[in-house]
């Protein structure tokens, strides 16, 4: 890939234009004048241009191109926006204000994915109600259309990465995450997990899951920024214990889907669960088996029902073997994710 371009005599815009693309791990290509822009101007995927040679640049006519922005450092000069209507650029940005911006598009460059994907959530509503199995199938029917991950933020669970039958497979875990700083190329992460049909696994390494599992807050907003910069569906299993970190995951989510068992005793546990959720608003249930009346859950939790989901015969079966839990696409778990990715992707369209 051919390196960004910034264009600028600017000293002090230079300096800080550097500092970035250090920080993202990028190396430019450097102009200090508009003819020299113009060699790389077609060819450089990104084009940073100094508001002091954006006139200049305008009135060279360079080709008509996506990915050029105009900076400045501080304060935008009168007259910036009308060249940069007359050069077609993205936008007119000003530093130091919009660094964090800056470092994750120069962090993603060649990552040919400009959407941020889906965040669904999952918890259960009370213990052994299916929370991460579910949250292990809707990785898999997203995986058939695009790049989908799990993300396991239970160190008391499972492991996602068992129950997709990812467990034998290299890839970087949360142990490996919560030791790095800086960003995190959407790029990398994708590549760095253990994958397969699509679907990848974020979790802990067997040694460190369960009581020694923590999430340090730093490496889990990289992560996930990471995770919806470079995939189409991220899932999230979320734990049923709350604390600041799980709440500021749950809050980062487009949806959150509350697993509940159909029973007096489940339907109470999973209306505390939504009591506590910091949008209440974003949440759905998804009714795993049969007993009380879908409408009955709904009024009593105040939660709407997006699915119900019936029980699954060979379940534990499929997930010993390695298959996942969605051996067949056609059976419960396979339609009932299948539906909520469904309803989740009309959604958007309508937004």
């Amino acid at each position: 890939m051919n390196p960004p371009l910034f264009v600028t005599r600017d000293e002090t815009l230079l300096d800080e234009l550097l500092r970035l693309a250090a920080a993202a791990g990028v190396t430019p290509e450097v102009a200090a004048d508009a003819g020299a822009a113009l060699r790389s101007w077609t060819a450089a995927p990104l084009v940073l241009l100094g508001s002091d040679l954006a006139g200049e640049m305008a009135r060279l006519a360079p080709p008509r191109r996506a990915g050029v922005h105009l900076m400045s450092w501080g304060t935008s000069p009168d007259g910036l926006f009308r060249v940069a209507l007359d050069l077609r650029a993205e936008s007119v940005t000003d530093l130091p204000r919009s660094d964090a911006w800056l470092v994750e598009t120069l962090t993603d460059l060649g990552d040919e994915r400009p959407a941020r994907g889906l965040v669904i959530g999952v918890v259960g509503g009370s213990g052994g109600v299916g929370a991460t199995t579910f949250a292990c199938a809707l990785g898999q029917v997203a995986g058939r259309t695009g790049p989908a991950v799990v993300v396991d933020t239970d160190p008391l669970g499972p492991g996602i990465d068992r129950v997709l039958g990812l467990e034998g497979r290299d890839g970087i875990r949360w142990d490996a995450l919560c030791q790095t700083t800086g960003r995190l190329s959407a790029r990398s992460l994708r590549e760095a997990l253990p994958r397969r049909d699509g679907v990848g696994a974020l979790t802990w390494d067997a040694g460190t899951r369960g009581t020694r599992g923590t999430l340090q807050a730093f490496a889990v907003r990289e992560a996930l920024s990471a995770a919806q910069r470079g995939h189409d569906t991220v899932v999230v299993d979320l734990p049923r214990s709350g604390d600041p970190i799980v709440d500021e995951i749950a809050a980062r989510c487009d949806l959150v889907l509350v697993l509940v068992a159909p029973t007096v005793a489940g339907v109470a546990s999973a209306g505390r669960v939504c009591a506590r959720l910091p949008d209440r608003g974003g949440a759905r249930l998804v009714v795993r088996g049969s007993g009380l009346d879908p409408a009955q859950v709904a009024r009593v939790t105040g939660v709407p029902v997006l699915a119900q989901v019936s029980h699954q015969r060979g379940l534990d079966e499929a997930i010993d073997l390695g298959l996942g839990p969605v051996r067949s696409w056609r059976g419960p778990l396979g339609r009932g994710a299948g539906a909520v990715l469904d309803r989740m992707a009309l959604t958007r369209a309508a937004a």
